[in-house]
């Protein structure tokens, strides 16, 4: 174990994600949020004060660059705009911060191949933030899989969807090729959830897309093939009512997670039928998944363990996310 009980966090950015990770880090046990960065003056300040205002040690900054130079801090969490994400990343791990980095970790294969190679040299580690990973329904979910009750899995379908409101039409405002658009917004979540139940990249991939304006897809479905009859389904939009979902069908029966990208204060349902007519439903205890998240990569930095999710998991799903826009984009199967 190592003796220092708490990571030391800074904030590259004053997103809106704010309100689930900055309260996150504070609220972990093995955490302590030192800093926070803007390049907007005001931004970081204000937003310590809004939700961090008992906290008047926090340190508000209008340069991402005087944080990243802090001895003070260890550990970076980057919530920029997508196309940001790597560039950032690589900042931050050649000053020796550990950074955990919200999706999509990059826009291209090669940009994790570069963040991989350079938290090897500096020694640092990197994750993903899938936050909703961290909640225990999944892990009850596979405890389901593996009891062998619905079978072997045949297929999975997952949805995630919401109308847009007139205040977050900025998500549009880039092009696919800048980071903007459904899929890197919330298709990756969609995407990466499938891929939980197969051990294995798919083959190839089919996508369809509806674009808007600025060349950002609004609307995306499309299939993952993974060979002998079995397929993954994705379909997310910002035009449709609200799906959060995953529904996994085996030779003997089904399962569905009803809520995947949990609130703090939902509570988690999953429901399970079989062929012979047993059905089930179960309500599991509501949990943060954003604080489990910050929890686990502490503890992986503090006790130099590996985190749950891992750079080749991160450059398999880019993989698989760059296929599927070229298959929409040229309306042809791509292979992966």
């Amino acid at each position: 174990m190592s003796e220092q009980t708490k990571l030391r966090w800074g904030i590259l950015g004053a997103a809106r994600i704010n309100e689930r990770l900055l309260p996150a880090i504070i609220a972990a046990p093995n955490a302590e949020l030192v800093g926070i960065a803007s390049r907007r003056p005001g931004a970081a300040a204000a937003t310590l004060s809004k939700y961090a205002p008992c906290y008047p040690n926090i340190l508000a900054y209008d340069d991402l660059d005087i944080l990243l130079n802090s001895p003070d801090v260890q550990a970076v969490y980057l919530p920029m705009a997508n196309g940001e994400h790597a560039e950032w990343a690589l900042r931050a791990i050649e000053q020796g911060k550990h950074v955990l980095c919200e999706k999509p970790m990059a826009l291209k294969v090669a940009d994790i191949d570069a963040i991989e190679a350079a938290a090897r040299d500096h020694n640092v580690k990197v994750m993903e933030g899938f936050m909703y990973r961290f909640h225990p329904q999944h892990a009850r979910v596979m405890e389901i899989i593996n009891s062998g009750l619905i079978g072997e899995i045949r297929s999975v379908r997952s949805c995630f969807s919401f109308m847009m409101k007139p205040a977050r039409m900025y998500r549009l405002a880039e092009n696919i090729e800048r980071g903007g658009g459904a899929m890197w917004d919330i298709g990756c979540y969609a995407i990466h959830s499938l891929r939980m139940f197969f051990e294995q990249l798919p083959l190839s991939v089919t996508a369809m897309s509806k674009y808007v304006e600025s060349g950002a897809d609004i609307s995306s479905s499309g299939v993952l093939d993974y060979g002998d009859g079995k397929f993954a389904q994705f379909d997310f939009s910002f035009e449709r009512a609200r799906r959060c979902e995953y529904e996994i069908v085996g030779t003997q029966g089904g399962l569905k997670c009803h809520v995947v990208w949990q609130l703090p204060g939902d509570v988690p349902v999953i429901s399970w039928w079989t062929e012979d007519g047993r059905q089930g439903e179960e309500r599991l205890p509501a949990s943060n998944h954003f604080n489990l998240e910050i929890e686990h990569f502490s503890n992986c930095v503090l006790n130099d363990k590996a985190p749950l999710l891992s750079l080749d998991d991160a450059r398999d799903n880019c993989r698989v996310i760059v296929a599927a826009l070229e298959s929409a984009a040229s309306g042809q199967v791509v292979k992966i």
